[in-house]
């Protein structure tokens, strides 16, 4: 295939990844994710979606459905108990649709994307607020 730097319709048989390439994509985002912090997820399950569903829109304030690239479902891991009965798994869903749209509109690439948005969404299965995430990606920013 030609260089797509130098020759625009070389874009032209490139497609946008399908569900299943993106989530290949992160099963090795994942993977490539330093080990302690991979055996602190163990049990979590990374799901990939077209679109999150009406009722996490609407359970997320979304303006559309564009809104949202990802999804953590559960429980924190400092807030979960061992007594409780039954725990579902905790879930990180990925958005391909918004992934794919935000990744048009943005000089970044897909891999660094999907990374940033599984980083993100595992910071809650940590139990940390959309809040800390950002007091921690300023403090990483100013060092």
């Amino acid at each position: 295939m030609a260089d797509i730097a130098s020759d625009p319709l070389a874009w032209r048989p490139v497609k946008a990844p399908s569900l299943a390439e993106l989530e290949v994509l992160a099963g090795d985002v994942f993977g490539d994710l330093p080990k302690t912090f991979r055996d602190l997820c163990a049990g979590l399950v990374i799901q990939v979606d077209d679109f999150p569903t009406e009722e996490v829109l609407d359970e997320m304030k979304a303006e559309t459905e564009f809104d949202l690239l990802g999804l953590f479902q559960g429980v924190g891991l400092p807030f979960r108990s061992e007594s409780a009965a039954v725990q579902m798994p905790n879930m990180i869903w990925l958005y391909r649709r918004p992934i794919l749209d935000y990744w048009a509109e943005h000089d970044e690439t897909l891999g660094a994307i999907v990374r940033h948005v599984l980083v993100h969404e595992i910071g809650h299965h940590f139990g940390l607020s959309d809040a800390d995430m950002e007091a921690l990606e300023r403090s990483v920013d100013e060092t």
